[in-house]
């Protein structure tokens, strides 16, 4: 996916005739990549870059990479190697790699793929204008620093190809939880919390340009924890002061339920073993908070679950969706999958397998392991599952789950449902196309209705992963 944003240039009195550098990019991964984007749009905006839908005409390139899967960090270098044509051309020609990938990679990638002239991590964004100076003077640039503070807080993002309904708002960076696969840890540093102030700030702006819906985002929301602005290690009666004046997850939704009420509020990505019963409660609580929760469980073997350093059990995790559907019974809930972890047998298989059955989930995103350099797994454990079997599990899984996804959108057949309309039907320009509060995509015809608008749908029919209706009443 690629996203394109205009900016304009400064000038000095006598740099008026110079024709203003143009700025493209592109966002890969997560809904933290794309949101970090929309940083990097507030930083170069005041550098002096205005915007181009055409590649051929960009002085500035950059991609917002991902690194939590080898077929990611493979797309990226087949999408540079495309741009070795463009620099022949264009000699001027700049290409930056932001993200996850620049910081696994650091200066090593500008000797891997030598088309690169920027490298810049997560935290190292402030830093672009004094890089795009370094580049603009004919020196490769980096600064892959990982910061313990930087959260952005500060910056007002410039919302790109935005629909202007739906915008994402991050208000924490990091993870601490250091699964044996993941690389996120060693790309995007420790967990650190953005101030409620300064996110009730960019939400207030945001309802007043009409956005219609927000979703908090972090690598692990329900670890969200501001202390008031100083650091629990610095006060005698540490337990105490966070007891009277921290703000955790619960009290954050909480805080942006009640001062927004006509927003519509969702929240990526959670943690088992963080998520309490009392967002749970919350939840429960605010007609303007989905009832839809995307809970990672990555597999429902212990032996693997330990293995990973997943800091749940299967019975745990078992008892946390028993929990929300006992709160919220109408909760839309999806999970990430990874099969062929090392050592995974056919009766850790297995046993994912039953633990989906159980769940039922309405969708899901599934992998195959694939050893990430640098991870505890890749250091400790053999990636000993052949490919053959790892394509014949995932499989598997993916049949299991559009079994159960067309299990949970029949259930929706003669319900009416309130859909958000984000943008027209892929298949049809007579249809608009927005989901329901459990996240599920519902498709409807135009009639007077327009983007931005809640309407109530009633359901006639379902695909596994859509549902099809009228407006009610018509």
């Amino acid at each position: 996916m690629s996203t394109v944003y205009k900016i304009k240039e400064k000038k000095t009195l006598t740099e008026k005739k110079e024709v203003a550098k143009k700025f493209y990019i592109e966002s890969y991964g997560c809904q933290m990549n794309f949101a970090d984007s929309e940083v990097v749009a507030s930083i170069v905006s005041k550098e002096g870059y205005n915007s181009t839908n055409d590649l051929n005409e960009a002085d500035l390139i950059l991609l917002n990479t991902c690194s939590i899967r080898e077929k990611a960090e493979l797309t990226v270098r087949k999408r540079l190697e495309s741009f070795n044509k463009l620099k022949r051309k264009n000699k001027n020609l700049k290409v930056g790699v932001l993200g996850c990938m620049a910081e696994r990679l650091k200066s090593k990638f500008l000797d891997e793929e030598k088309i690169v002239d920027l490298v810049v991590g997560p935290d190292a964004y402030k830093d672009i204008p004094n890089l795009l100076e370094e580049i603009n003077e004919g020196r490769n640039a980096v600064n892959v620093i990982l910061s313990k503070e930087e959260t952005y807080g500060d910056i007002s993002p410039v919302r790109l190809s935005s629909n202007g309904v739906t915008a994402f708002v991050s208000i924490t960076r990091g993870c601490d939880n250091m699964c044996t696969f993941c690389v996120v840890p060693f790309t995007r540093g420790r967990e650190r919390s953005r101030d409620p102030k300064s996110i009730l700030n960019e939400i207030h702006d945001l309802n007043k340009a009409n956005y219609k819906e927000i979703t908090l985002l972090g690598q692990n929301v329900d670890s969200y924890l501001w202390y008031g602005g100083g650091l629990k290690k610095d006060f005698k009666n540490a337990d105490e002061f966070v007891k009277k004046t921290s703000v955790n997850f619960s009290k954050l939704l909480k805080l942006v339920a009640e001062s927004f009420p006509n927003l519509r509020i969702r929240f990526s990505t959670s943690n088992p073993q963080d998520m309490s019963l009392d967002v749970i409660k919350t939840m429960s609580l605010y007609n303007n908070i989905c009832n839809y929760i995307h809970l990672p469980v990555q597999s429902g073997s212990d032996p693997i679950l330990k293995s990973m350093n997943r800091q749940h059990t299967r019975d745990e995790y078992l008892s946390l969706i028993k929990n929300i559907k006992k709160l919220i019974p109408n909760c839309g809930i999806s999970h990430d999958m990874i099969t062929g972890f090392p050592n995974e047998s056919d009766k850790d298989h297995e046993q994912t397998l039953s633990l989906m059955e159980k769940v039922k989930y309405d969708f899901g995103y599934m992998f195959k392991y694939s050893e990430r350099p640098g991870t505890y797994a890749a250091k400790k454990f053999e990636d000993n599952v052949e490919e053959s079997i790892k394509k014949i599990r995932l499989q598997q899984i993916i049949d299991l789950q559009r079994k159960h996804s067309h299990y949970r959108t029949k259930q929706y057949i003669g319900k009416v449902v309130e859909v958000l309309i984000e943008k027209e039907s892929k298949k049809s320009t007579l249809h608009w196309a927005g989901r329901n509060e459990q996240n599920t995509m519902v498709v409807f015809p135009k009639e007077s209705h327009k983007i931005g608008d809640f309407v109530k749908v009633k359901v006639l029919e379902c695909t596994s992963a859509t549902l099809i209706g009228i407006s009610k009443g018509l």
